[in-house]
């Protein structure tokens, strides 16, 4: 696993493997050695921390197609909905605060910009608005959320969450509302994001990194660094209750394309997690030792999730109704974010 940068970023070691059989709900297994389903193509764009890249990667081949430079320490990484066009946020390392973001032109498998954020540092969380206009970022060293034109880079507008450590956001699908984890102030905040202010703030058990808003802004489900607890947030009454807990680092919160799925990869035990929303019950979990699991995307038809393995600079395919591994493509070293497009791109 990588070092990890950021102030309030946990530093414990990995758990062992063999403590995963114990956990063990589905005794299914991964598998690394069949090749991915006939049929699936498409595109992969993969962040790659330690060497400061982004790779582009055809699906059905498995071929590499690029290696493009970015700012230090990518982290997170955005695709427009027409494919074309992939945002990095560039976090830097521990002693090197990042402050650009790296955009990239998929089908012509270039770097045809890197913007940078002037005085807001440590770039981290990405959402794309509605539209495609406008992606919001978070600035974890300056305690806000950007709003920032694509065509162009400019920072449209700034709105203060005035929480430390706001790392990573969610934001509903009608675009009028963020959600931030701020994991140096144990809390969420509530954004509007249309008049541009912070509307609340609401206490969570400490070290608040994975979040994520369903789309229809009804609830926020959001990971516990340093209790291993996934709380949801409803966001009508602001009451915080538990969904899961015995987590070792709740990396990521993903929802299915229908919404009745939550996927959370643990990168601390090595495993990915997976929750009927509805009824909050864990449906089983998938092994991963020694991969260090990280950044997570469905595919559209929700049939499938790509899920990058820091630890093996590869990312999985995995069948999300029989929770195994069905493929498993190379990537740069230390993958982290990861988007997909079902748009070929031409070798």
């Amino acid at each position: 696993m990588p070092p990890l940068s950021g102030v309030f970023r946990p530093t414990a070691p990995l758990i062992a493997a063999a403590l995963l059989a114990s956990l063990l709900i589905s005794p299914l297994t991964p598998s690394h050695t069949r090749a991915q389903p006939p049929g699936l193509r498409g595109t992969l764009v993969v962040t790659n921390k330690t060497p400061g890249t982004a790779t582009i990667i055809d699906v059905a081949s498995k071929r590499i197609l690029a290696t493009l430079p970015t700012g230090h320490g990518p982290h997170e990484i955005v695709l427009t909905r027409d494919g074309r066009t992939a945002i990095v946020s560039d976090y830097g390392t521990g002693p090197a605060p990042g402050g650009t973001l790296t955009f990239i032109d998929v089908p012509g498998k270039r770097v045809t910009r890197t913007v940078s954020l002037g005085e807001y540092k440590r770039p981290h969380g990405l959402v794309l608005m509605p539209g495609d206009s406008i992606v919001a970022v978070t600035s974890e060293a300056n305690r806000a959320l950007l709003l920032v034109r694509v065509a162009n880079g400019e920072i449209a507008r700034v709105i203060p969450t005035a929480q430390n450590g706001s790392h990573m956001v969610g934001i509903t699908a009608d675009g009028t509302r963020g959600w931030t984890g701020n994991i140096g102030s144990n809390t969420v905040s509530e954004l509007d994001l249309v008049a541009g202010r912070s509307l609340r703030t609401i206490a969570v058990p400490a070290q608040p990194e994975a979040i994520n808003v369903t789309p229809d802004g009804n609830e926020v489900w959001v990971g516990s660094n340093a209790t291993g607890r996934v709380s949801v947030v409803d966001t009508k009454t602001g009451a915080v209750t538990t969904a899961a807990e015995g987590f070792g680092w709740p990396y990521r919160v993903l929802y299915s394309p229908d919404n009745r799925l939550v996927l959370m990869p643990d990168l601390r035990k090595e495993e990915l997690r997976f929750i009927d929303r509805a009824s909050r019950r864990e449906l089983g979990r998938l092994p991963l030792p020694g991969k260090a699991p990280q950044g997570i995307i469905f595919a559209p038809d929700g049939r499938h999730v790509f899920l990058s393995f820091s630890q093996a600079a590869a990312v999985a395919v995995i069948d999300v109704a029989t929770r195994q591994i069905v493929g498993e493509i190379g990537a740069g070293d230390t993958p982290d974010g990861v988007v997909y497009t079902p748009t070929v791109v031409t070798p």
